[in-house]
């Protein structure tokens, strides 16, 4: 099983007490840092590019391309956030790089922060993980007294100080202008944009928003170099990436693995298949605003480009298994009521559009749809994915649109017409 396993980003897990900064001294912490600070932020951004890192938080924005988007906005006063919100259903890994790794996170954030130009930091930390609050906070004090963050950092001229916040629960504030508004102590809601984050974000400063997972990754490519990275992985996905397995598997957990992987291997022999004997139905990528597929696409290979064929994405890293013990309706319904309850409502096609759908979704879970209710339900998430102010609007029906093309029948279409 963990044969198809690797630690590239996970290297550190169990071989230091991430309460102490010694312990992580002594297995070569803060070697990226130093590494870095001898480089320059355009030196740092080409590595970034050349690693071709897309972000981990599920927008899959390349990391290089954004730091340097970051660095050319004018400002002596810029701001690095490290979104720990996590709020996706079956997403966990960041809460494990947290736990076994926090100093790694803090690297990283240093990093960031010397290539953009930023002088402070925050953590926004989902409500939920506020067991991982005193470790956050420990680990910046020790390295704040070892001088690898604070006032001039390890004697370089360069000044950062990481802060810690935290969330209450709102599965929106994972977006980037909803998690600056709850920072501010605004209702969590997103701001439209333009102006974009980069130009005007936390307390209106420039601001780069990026994962943990992202950031860990960072502080990996600078403390080993950038081509111990990219020798894993596919040419057009290199690299590793932390999943999320859960569901109706016999061993669900966070993993590291290489990209090009198929699903087939993660499921079945990291994940150990599905429990008693019962068959594959579903699965879902990248939490409940993923999309799903079918047994029959089980063998594409886990990369952004080979998942984006079969009109998947990589999201988060949740992999969700659902065997045929649920009914596809059934699932499609849970995710419907997931976002009915999640939406901020601030704008109309999000706030209005779940619960429409959600009615028409209820009359296909009791048998009872009219002739017209796909069409309309179809015709509100198109609306929804094109006028929805932020991403939770955008994709709330990813799992509902993705259910009728792989699965017609459960909605009475005949699998012709669906092809």
């Amino acid at each position: 099983m963990l044969s198809k396993t690797v630690s590239v980003i996970t290297e550190n897990f169990g071989k230091y007490d991430p309460n102490s900064i010694d312990s992580y001294l002594s297995i070569g912490g803060f070697t990226a840092v130093k590494n870095a600070l001898a480089m320059s932020s355009n030196e740092i951004i080409e590595i970034a590019k050349k690693a071709a890192v897309k972000g981990r938080g599920g927008a899959a924005y390349d990391t290089g391309r954004k730091w340097a988007q970051a660095a050319s906005v004018p400002g002596d006063n810029k701001v690095v956030i490290c979104n720990a919100d996590e709020g996706e259903p079956c997403t966990f890994k960041d809460r494990n790089i947290i736990a076994n790794d926090p100093f790694r996170l803090l690297e990283g954030m240093v990093i960031a922060g010397y290539t953009v130009g930023a002088q402070n930091g925050y953590i926004y930390l989902r409500e939920e993980y506020r067991h991982l609050r005193s470790l956050i906070l420990n680990a910046i004090q020790q390295s704040m007294e070892k001088s690898y963050l604070g006032d001039n950092i390890m004697g370089s001229g360069f000044s950062f100080h990481v802060h810690l916040y935290s969330g209450a629960g709102a599965y929106v504030c994972g977006e980037g202008s909803t998690l600056i508004e709850s920072i501010e102590g605004k209702s969590g809601r997103p701001r439209i944009k333009p102006p974009f984050i980069k130009e005007c974000g936390l307390f209106l400063l420039p601001t780069l928003v990026n994962n943990v997972e992202t950031l860990a990754i960072a502080t990996a490519i600078f403390q080993h170099g950038v081509d111990a990275y990219i020798k894993y992985g596919t040419q057009s996905s290199p690299g590793t990436k932390i999943i999320s397995l859960a569901g109706n598997v016999k061993n669900p957990g966070a993993y590291e693995i290489p990209f090009g992987l198929t699903l087939r291997e993660i499921i079945y022999d990291i994940g150990g298949g599905t429990p008693d004997g019962h068959k594959l139905l579903l699965f879902q990528l990248g939490g409940a605003s993923g999309k799903i597929g079918s047994a029959a696409i089980v063998d594409t290979p886990y990369t952004y480009e080979d998942l984006a064929k079969e009109g998947l994405v990589v999201g988060s890293g949740g992999i969700l298994v659902v065997d045929d013990r649920t009914r596809v309706i059934d699932f499609v319904k849970s995710i419907q009521d997931f976002f009915i309850h999640e939406s901020c409502g601030k704008c109309t096609p999000c706030r209005e559009g779940n619960r429409q759908i959600a009615k028409i979704i209820d009359r296909f879970v009791e048998g009872n749809q009219k002739p017209d209710d796909l069409h309309t339900a179809e015709r509100f998430a198109n609306i929804m994915q094109n006028c929805a102010f932020c991403g939770l609007g955008e994709t709330a029906q990813s799992a509902f649109l993705t259910a009728i093309k792989h699965f017609p029948e459960e909605f009475g279409i005949q699998q012709e017409v669906a092809k």
